[in-house]
């Protein structure tokens, strides 16, 4: 089976490519990108006045598989990626029962085979039951194609133990990617820690919290010769020590959320916990510093750290909620939004961030558009204005605070090993 994308404007950082080209699918592969290909044979997709990147990458999604399949699945949750845009996404592993050995990686990976319609990557857990204590199976998870390890949701307390994994999995050449709060500092806190928190008469998880363990678990990487990632990146002065720290050759990278990007702490109304996320939304200052390192690469990526709860448990009073909302539709008009149609980044560069960095880092196929690659292709119209409704979701979360926004820019065709799973909004089954 053939098929051309013709007349769109192709941006393939990977690749350095940016001007008006043809793309030609061959077998669910790559086959060529160049201008005016010709392929009689081929079925045509018009992307005339549209954007042709690589499939979208997230690395950081909660699709609450194993036993948590009232809030999401891999059926519901890689049709909400296919929804905004994603080919690859990767799953957290604290789920119910927590994935942290080959088994449940190997059964995953099933399930993800059978309902799901974009590729799924599985991250294992870094520790027996997410408990901080004794390293999980991973090495046999590592062998069973496990792409990186994480406690997420979980700070690892014991230096000693996060230590062992840094030495363990060098051999492996895997990473591990930390939540990184002060347990001690954030206990009971459910904002950010400042003027509006003061305010609002709300318990605050402060800053510092974040920057202590950023620059303690990027210390032990350092002294391990191993690789690390901060996830979910939020504060000013933790972007500062990864910078520090790349300057010096440390095996660190990070990303970021859209809502760290866009949102500050004078969002959160105590009346509804949709503003509700871990680490919570920061200052202005913050939120300055993480886009300016998103745009100098100390942040090397983003991720939506998508995180759908069930209606009845993010009902309720904010201190109480659970943290976390849907991301995975709403991601790329945030970031489009927000970020390029307000000219604080440029197109290729944002697009790097979102395919070609994260397909790097992590060992993926995707990424990119060279011959031979897996034929995962987004197509995005800029100009597209769009509101974004909670009644149109393919996740089961419906707590977001971007519902009733205005955006600039959607994806409107999503193509996976070359078959069409998304178009103009609507899953392909």
């Amino acid at each position: 089976m053939k098929q051309i994308i013709k007349n769109g404007r192709v941006i393939d950082p990977a690749n350095k490519i940016d001007g008006k080209f043809d793309v030609l699918i061959e077998d669910g592969k790559i086959k060529e990108v160049a201008a005016d290909i010709k392929a009689d044979d081929a079925e045509v997709i018009d992307a005339s006045g549209k954007v042709v990147v690589p499939g979208l990458i997230d690395m950081h999604v909660h699709l609450r598989e194993p036993g948590q399949e009232a809030k999401e699945d891999f059926a519901s949750g890689t049709r909400a990626a296919a929804a905004g845009g994603f080919t690859t996404i990767a799953t957290m592993p604290n789920t119910k029962p927590v994935v942290d050995n080959a088994a449940l990686v190997r059964s995953l990976q099933k399930e993800a085979e059978m309902t799901g319609v974009t590729h799924v990557a599985i991250i294992g857990a870094l520790t027996k039951g997410q408990n901080g204590e004794e390293l999980a199976e991973v090495g046999d998870m590592a062998l069973s194609g496990a792409v990186a390890f994480s406690d997420d949701g979980h700070y690892v307390k014991r230096a000693k133990t996060l230590l062992n994994g840094f030495d363990y999995l060098r051999a492996f050449d895997k990473i591990i990617i930390n939540h990184d709060e002060e347990t001690s500092l954030v206990e009971e806190g459910y904002m950010n820690e400042g003027h509006m928190s003061a305010m609002l008469g709300a318990k605050g998880r402060p800053t510092v919290a974040e920057d202590i363990a950023v620059a303690r678990d990027i210390m032990l990487a350092e002294y391990a010769d191993a690789r690390v990632h901060v996830a979910h990146i939020s504060s000013a002065k933790a972007v500062d020590i990864v910078r520090e720290a790349k300057k010096r050759g440390v095996k660190v990278t990070a990303e970021v959320t859209p809502h760290h990007l866009t949102l500050t702490d004078e969002c959160v109304d105590l009346r509804d916990s949709a503003t509700k996320v871990n680490p919570p939304l920061r200052s202005q200052a913050d939120v300055d510093a993480v886009v300016e390192g998103l745009k100098d690469g100390t942040i090397d990526m983003i991720v939506t750290d998508h995180s759908p709860h069930a209606e009845e448990e993010k009902d309720m009073e904010y201190a109480l909620a659970p943290s976390g909302f849907p991301g995975l539709e709403t991601s790329l008009g945030v970031v489009l939004t927000s970020l390029y149609h307000t000219g604080k980044m440029d197109l290729p560069t944002l697009i790097s961030r979102m395919t070609t960095n994260p397909a790097k880092i992590f060992a993926l196929e995707g990424g990119k558009l060279s011959a031979g690659s897996p034929a995962d292709v987004t197509i995005i119209d800029l100009d597209k204005e769009w509101v974004v409704d909670d009644k149109e979701f393919y996740t089961r979360g419906t707590h977001s605070p971007f519902v009733g926004k205005k955006l600039k820019g959607k994806a409107v065709m999503t193509i996976v090993d070359g078959k069409v799973v998304m178009k103009d909004g609507k899953i392909i089954e």
